[in-house]
């Protein structure tokens, strides 16, 4: 009895807490369903075709996908995943206007980001000897050490350009529907 008491408990505190989330969820999950089984297009869905490169040894790793990416005539990619090193890395820290070179033996830790023919956004972590690890813009003049093993997601019936956002003056990513 003292079991079903304390279940019921906590059943009544867990509604009576969490009572909003679990309805807005509900609601969340019905009206994503409802709008898919409408056939409403929601904007900037895309299928994604993958292809798969690798850099190797003093290639620049920024300039190589932007390189890839205009060679190809490519509108809209994302990085889907990244493993190599660097001996080489400049990056721009958050907030900053400067980007820092660093040179030593980097484990790619991580990559990420937007790529067009209009522009890239690109992060990268990365991690030294030690297993510290940093991160922010990547810049170009970053070296391959041994390799990068690098998958894009290219999206064929999406365009990114960039813009001018007059919020922090930066030129931030639009998507829209490509003509092809």
């Amino acid at each position: 009895m003292i079991g079903f008491t304390l279940l019921n408990n906590i059943i009544i505190h867990f509604m009576k807490y969490y009572k909003t989330l679990i309805i807005s969820i509900f609601f969340i999950f019905f009206n994503s369903i409802s709008m898919l089984a409408q056939n409403i297009p929601l904007p900037g869905l895309s299928v994604i075709k993958t292809i798969s490169i690798r850099l190797k040894p003093k290639e620049d790793l920024k300039a190589s996908l932007d390189n890839f990416i205009a060679k190809h005539h490519i509108k809209a990619a994302c990085i889907i995943t990244c493993a190599g090193s660097l001996e080489k890395a400049v990056i721009r820290y958050a907030n900053k206007s400067e980007s820092e070179t660093l040179i030593d033996k980097f484990e790619i830790v991580s990559l990420t980001g937007t790529i067009a023919e209009s522009g890239s956004h690109i992060h990268i972590s990365i991690s030294d000897g030690t297993g510290k690890t940093i991160g922010g813009h990547l810049k170009e003049g970053s070296l391959i050490y041994t390799t990068a093993e690098i998958v894009l997601g290219i999206m064929p019936n999406v365009e990114y350009n960039r813009e001018l956002d007059i919020t922090y003056g930066y030129n931030e990513l639009t998507i829209r529907k490509s003509n092809n």
